[in-house]
């Protein structure tokens, strides 16, 4: 439970339980891949395996959490939110002209089960590899498992509506979920009225944020705390676009939104407070299978990262913000060792312009407090 007048969300980045990660569970899809290097989803595993030893298969479902369980049931979270960039699946038909295509077998949804995901963020650039079929098997596998979602739908309705969780208390946490097309979504993933699919934004204009506020503002009550959940921007590079800036200011500007909780980078990037709300920009990838593939020049996405959050209940505005880092090796989250702490302190570091950035506290943790 939270603390008295406070709410705390974990909150995460891109959980990426397809392809590689799939294979080791007890439930492996057909791990035939189209891509222009790899054709076996198993490459990844032996990729993984040639870098820090031997895989075993048929994996129990909390095997990928590893040592987050732990760290996740130690922060008293209220709510557990990530974006979930895998389509559950083991039918449909691969979308075309799409390189890079992630899924996992329904069977192994209890994998998102053992970590107690309370939400998923769905609108993002992998949840229709596998069309509508996978989409629409996605969303059955989450409802039977009972995790809520936001993002993708059968129709646009659903799409863009707001995952409603209960907060201790009173009130509600709304997520809403949303995709940019700078994150690589083709356009035809769009929802339309008679038409499944993701809540892709047009642009990051000043109509657009606009638009979702009014639209925010309509849906909320006086008690409710809002998340609003974004796939923007490229996988690599530690620069905050000025457009991701100016569109979170924008959403915050209109007292619609309490955190903007950005991700699609598969590092993470700076952080932002501004007028008391939290902006995380990029959170990274929290489970990839990538281990075998090493860091892309400085950057690294083996470390990735949980958000501890606490919330005002009152208003919304931030307390502290926690960032334990995590690292995968062998496909298993552990305690990130000391190289990985060093370079998460020059990611944070990097962001200097955007204001105070969270510091060491403790062996393995970060922490950025607000002043009252």
């Amino acid at each position: 439970m939270g603390r008295e007048g406070r709410v705390v969300l974990l909150l995460a980045g891109d959980v990426m339980t397809g392809r590689g990660i799939d294979q080791i569970l007890k439930h492996p899809a057909d791990p035939a891949l189209n891509e222009p290097l790899v054709r076996d989803a198993r490459e990844y595993v032996r990729l993984a395996e040639s870098v820090n030893g031997p895989i075993a298969s048929g994996a129990e479902p909390g095997y990928i959490w590893g040592d987050a369980l732990a760290e996740m049931d130690g922060t008293g979270a209220d709510l557990r939110i990530v974006n979930l960039e895998t389509a559950i699946t083991a039918d449909g038909d691969p979308w075309p002209a799409k390189g890079v295509r992630y899924r996992m077998h329904p069977d192994n949804i209890d994998c998102l089960s053992a970590a107690h995901i309370d939400a998923c963020a769905l609108a993002n650039n992998h949840m229709l590899d596998w069309d509508r079929v996978g989409l629409h098997d996605t969303l059955q596998a989450l409802r039977a498992a009972g995790v809520r979602f936001a993002g993708a739908g059968a129709d646009s309705e659903e799409a863009w509506a707001p995952a409603r969780l209960s907060l201790p208390g009173r009130g509600q946490l709304l997520l809403f979920s949303f995709a940019a097309k700078s994150s690589g979504v083709p356009s035809g993933w769009s929802a339309a009225t008679r038409r499944a699919g993701i809540a892709l934004l047009p642009d990051l204009s000043v109509a657009t944020a606009a638009q979702l506020a009014e639209d925010i503002v309509s849906r909320r009550g006086a008690d409710d705390r809002v998340v609003v959940s974004i796939h923007w921007g490229d996988n690599w590079g530690l620069g905050v676009p000025q457009a991701h800036r100016d569109f979170a200011h924008r959403l915050i500007d209109s007292r619609a939104v309490d955190v903007v909780h950005g991700h699609s980078s598969h590092h993470p990037l700076p952080v932002e407070v501004y007028r008391g709300k939290l902006i995380l920009y990029g959170c990274g990838d929290l489970i990839n299978d990538y281990e075998g593939i090493g860091p892309h020049g400085s950057l690294r996405s083996d470390v990735g990262c949980l958000y501890i959050v606490t919330l005002r209940s009152v208003n919304g505005r931030l307390d502290t913000l926690e960032v334990v880092p995590l690292q995968m090796r062998q496909f298993r989250l552990g305690t990130a060792d000391a190289a990985a702490q060093e370079w998460l302190g020059q990611v944070f570091a990097s962001g200097q312009a955007l204001g105070e950035q969270p510091v060491r506290h403790g062996a393995r943790r970060w922490r950025l407090r607000v002043p009252s």
